[in-house]
């Protein structure tokens, strides 16, 4: 069974598909570090495959460089990975590549199309902070080139990930014409909101999953089942050194061994290095607001408002919204607040549980916050790789919603 993905970003949602089963035949993303991180992906998959992961190890460890990592994969896997904006000019384009790779690889038709126009159109943050309500917004309408893929390819099934925020932009009317266009393209479908702390992620992060499918083949919505579970968040972060503010580990060692849920999360196996362990550097007044945040809640357990820090440390003119500018990932809940990529800007809603460390959460750490596995690696700037991290779709939310996916394929087969 094979895919497309569009607006692919890191590949979270296509790394779910991968490990379910499922063959990718292109990903298109504009974004250059997120295309070089899906190349990266690409490889280590093929490498795997081959049992060659040594290569990869090598590449990690800063032994060969990119281009000589990309050498020993077929460039026909890298042309899979097409790095273009998605839009009126490039669109034919696009198409010709995809073309060609299905003529290489003799696949004669598309099972599915799977991914999600850029969100920060209809966020909910976004839109409180635009008087228009980005109603003029380009990126609201990106959704009519992703029909533009359905009516070209016909897959038999789409997955259309997105914001809460989408179902109420505009009035509604927004995700009226949405629907609108994808009945036209042929498809029935269903909207639903999907909590990934009910997928068995350690974070609540809810997304809206809109699944279509084609009229003829009288499907209808997966029943996603609930994973009930004791871990606590803290069983993501303990096996990390301690780290100071701004100090990075790009290889190196646990401390600990892996706890039972990054075993059965397929998180982290035994063999996996310590990588991309980076975190930012913060100025000591952030660093003392840092304090109180933590100590209030390990104490009281509740989040510190930012009108009750002491008011040397207070330079926010604004003390009337976003007081809760400073946030604490616990470690003893069963979940944590949803990471986003405003994570890229500062770690201020991510600080880090320790009061030891004094710091917001690593590159590696927020990356597990997101369910990707240890050995995924990120390309670019400490910057891009938060923003990657922070748009993506938790890969284990994503492999369920897959192992569903792949039922109504071979239930219309």
């Amino acid at each position: 069974m094979n895919y497309i993905d569009l607006f692919a970003g890191a590949g979270g949602l296509s790394e779910g598909f991968i490990r379910a089963g499922f063959f990718p035949v292109a990903h298109v993303e504009m974004d250059v570090s997120a295309t070089q991180t899906l190349c990266t992906r690409v490889a280590y998959h093929y490498l795997k495959k081959k049992n060659q992961l040594e290569i990869y190890q090598q590449y990690l460890q800063g032994k060969i460089s990119q281009e000589q990592f990309y050498s020993t994969i077929p460039n026909s896997l890298l042309q899979t990975i097409i790095n273009q904006e998605i839009s009126d000019e490039s669109i034919d384009c696009i198409f010709e590549k995809i073309e060609m790779v299905m003529k290489l690889k003799g696949i004669d038709s598309i099972d599915l199309i799977i991914g999600g126009p850029p969100c920060q159109a209809y966020s909910l943050v976004g839109r409180a902070r635009d008087p228009y309500s980005k109603e003029h917004d380009p990126r609201n309408y990106l959704y009519k080139q992703y029909v533009k893929f359905l009516k070209k390819f016909k897959p038999k099934i789409f997955v259309f990930e997105n914001v809460p925020g989408i179902l109420n932009a505009g009035k509604g009317k927004l995700f009226e014409d949405i629907q609108q266009y994808l009945n036209e393209a042929g498809y029935e479908i269903e909207a639903k909101i999907l909590d990934s702390s009910k997928f068995g992620v350690l974070q609540q992060r809810k997304r809206v999953i809109l699944i279509g499918w084609k009229k003829k083949l009288r499907l209808s919505y997966p029943q996603f089942q609930e994973i009930a579970h004791h871990y606590l968040v803290k069983d993501l972060i303990r096996d990390f050194p301690e780290m100071k503010p701004g100090e990075r580990i790009d290889y190196g060692s646990y401390v600990k061994e892996p706890s039972e849920y990054l075993k059965k999360y397929k998180i982290r196996s035994d063999k996996d290095p310590l990588i991309q362990h980076i975190t930012r550097p913060h100025n000591d007044r952030d660093r003392e607001i840092y304090y109180y945040v933590i100590d209030v809640w390990n104490r009281e357990k509740r989040r510190l408002k930012y009108t009750e820090l002491p008011e040397r440390v207070q330079t926010h003119g604004n003390k009337e919204s976003f007081l809760d500018r400073f946030k604490v990932v616990a470690q003893d809940l069963h979940f944590s607040h949803t990471v986003v990529a405003h994570i890229a800007k500062d770690g201020h809603y991510y600080i880090h549980p320790d009061i030891q460390q004094l710091r917001s959460i690593s590159v590696r750490e927020a990356a597990r916050l997101q369910s990707f596995p240890d050995n995924y690696y990120f390309e670019g700037s400490r910057t891009a790789v938060f923003t990657q991290i922070g748009n993506a779709v938790p890969p284990l939310m994503a492999e369920q919603i897959a192992q569903e996916i792949k039922k109504m394929l071979i239930a219309s087969s």
